[in-house]
């Protein structure tokens, strides 16, 4: 058989054209070595930053080192399985988890999978766990109050509903408290709540799940726990995911809160990715984007405007210092990027001061914008005369005859103290909180002995709401209630009974 030249030509260009077509068809690539939570994968060209591949007995991983003739990728299961020269293949999407109302009240992996046991999540909607932040022009300022129910934050620290709140302070000083309490304040108005637990105890997040659930929260809460067992991509992937289960709502209009607990664990679980990736390590070993890290975690919280839907996420990042360094890599980068921290200091803690809140350090940048017009009131004498008291019990020590005006700053001082000292899982209305701070603010309680205040305060709400309920109502509509106030105040005391 005699072929002409010109037909050899184009068979050979007709296999070479088809033989390019089934390269481009077959993006697949094979693991070049695997371990510590890392594949290394030779192939896959096409391969997307963040994308979803699927390796052997359905383990997913996620691609995050774009190498000229290599992918690095985390393990977002177990690797024990995979070995080298298993097949890799790509999916085509980003890493995303469901979303959506069914998952209120569940208990969720990082990958939002169900881990307490009731059964599967039913909803088809997803949403990438990367997204951009929303824009300067979808925003709206922050002017709506997250009450907390914690007299000492609503008051000098308030949060608000969009704003992204710092709980800073050594451990075991009850920064997971704070946060649980407001989680429990939100019952019945309307918000729902995330609680992202990362690296943390099984054992402690059950128990917290527990106290939501005594605590009737868990109707309008889920639960996000990368616990401190699983490996270092699910930590890292778990603030993310708990966002964007978040974004789903505020984007319906609704208002969110989201918790992290805590953001030190999580960069050191992104410090412990990179360097396996073989990322240059920068200061203190963490890579040179943990900026990054936390700047595009905490700009997705947002109030949005009313054209879509005036929908907010309030975040409140916690970080643990070491021995109150405040100064520290981590928490200067988080300190920069919030709009305002909560401090809590082992000193007040271990004082009996509880929450140990330290209003000298702490700082909200949306001030009395996030607060009703009667809190704003009555908590703006507050802080001056809790600071003027700090000052003057500084310099009372070395003095001991004191001048009686000094006296009664410091008497005061001690009642205001008292006053802001509050049961764990206690939260108050804010009501209650105005017509209790007014009382200190305006030495009404001054021949009150400091050992009978919290009685006073649990007597007085009672007395005010059987006998003077329209002060309330007042205090909530912004009316003007100091002068009633003050007289049912007076009314009280003559019939509180005073104990030694």
């Amino acid at each position: 058989m005699n072929l002409r030249p010109e037909e050899i030509s184009s068979i050979i260009k007709e296999q070479i054209k088809n033989y390019e077509n089934k390269v481009e068809l077959t993006d697949t690539g094979s693991v070049l070595k695997v371990g510590d939570g890392i594949a290394s994968v030779y192939g896959l060209e096409n391969a997307m930053a963040g994308e979803l591949l699927e390796f052997p007995g359905e383990v997913y991983g996620m691609a995050l080192n774009l190498e000229e003739d290599m992918v690095g990728a985390v393990m977002l299961g177990d690797d024990q399985g995979i070995k080298e020269g298993d097949v890799v293949k790509r999916t085509g999407n980003v890493v995303s988890v469901p979303v959506g109302d069914a998952l209120i009240g569940r208990v969720v992996n990082a990958l939002g999978q169900p881990i307490d046991g009731k059964g599967p999540i039913n909803t088809n909607k997803t949403r990438p766990v990367e997204s951009e932040a929303t824009g300067i022009m979808a925003r709206k300022s922050v002017h709506q109050p997250l009450e907390t129910g914690i007299k000492a934050i609503d008051a000098m620290i308030p949060i608000g509903k969009g704003q992204r709140e710092l709980v800073i302070g050594d451990r075991q000083t009850g920064k997971t408290s704070i946060c649980i309490d407001t989680i429990l304040n939100q019952k019945g108005k309307d918000v729902i709540c995330i609680y992202v637990a990362i690296g943390q105890k099984r054992s402690t997040v059950a128990q917290l799940v527990n106290t939501l659930e005594k605590g009737g929260a868990m109707d309008y809460t889920i639960v996000v726990s990368a616990s401190a067992s699983e490996s270092a991509p699910l930590q890292f992937i778990a603030p993310y995911a708990g966002v964007a289960m978040g974004e789903e709502f505020m984007f319906e209009g609704k208002h969110v809160l989201i918790v992290y607990d805590d953001l030190t664990k999580h960069a050191v679980a992104y410090r412990e990715m990179s360097l396996l990736l073989k990322r240059p390590p920068g200061r203190e070993a963490y890579p040179g984007d943990v900026f990054y890290l936390h700047s595009r975690l905490l700009e997705r919280a947002a109030k949005l405007s009313d054209e879509l839907g005036g929908g907010s996420i309030t975040a409140l990042p916690i970080i643990e210092t070491q021995a109150g360094d405040v100064s520290a890599y981590i928490p200067t980068n988080v300190i920069s990027i919030t709009d305002g921290q909560i401090y809590l200091t082992p000193e007040l803690f271990y004082a009996g001061i509880r929450p140990a809140v330290d209003p000298g350090i702490s700082v909200s940048r949306v001030g009395g914008s996030a607060q009703i017009k009667s809190m704003k009131k009555v908590a703006g004498p507050l802080k001056l005369l809790y600071s003027q008291y700090k000052e003057l019990a500084a310099f009372s020590q070395f003095g001991s005859d004191l001048d009686e005006d000094t006296k009664k700053r410091l008497a005061q001082g001690e009642r205001i103290v008292e006053v802001l000292k509050q049961g764990e899982h206690q939260p108050l209305k804010v009501e209650n909180q105005v017509m209790i701070i007014h009382a200190v603010t305006n030495d009404l309680l001054s021949d009150i002995p400091v050992n009978n205040i919290a009685r006073f305060e649990t007597e007085l709400f009672q007395f005010i709401n059987m006998n003077y309920p329209e002060i309330g109502k007042k205090i909530l509509e912004n009316g003007d209630f100091t002068q009633e106030l003050t007289n049912a105040i007076k009314e009280f005391k003559k019939k509180f009974v005073i104990e030694a």
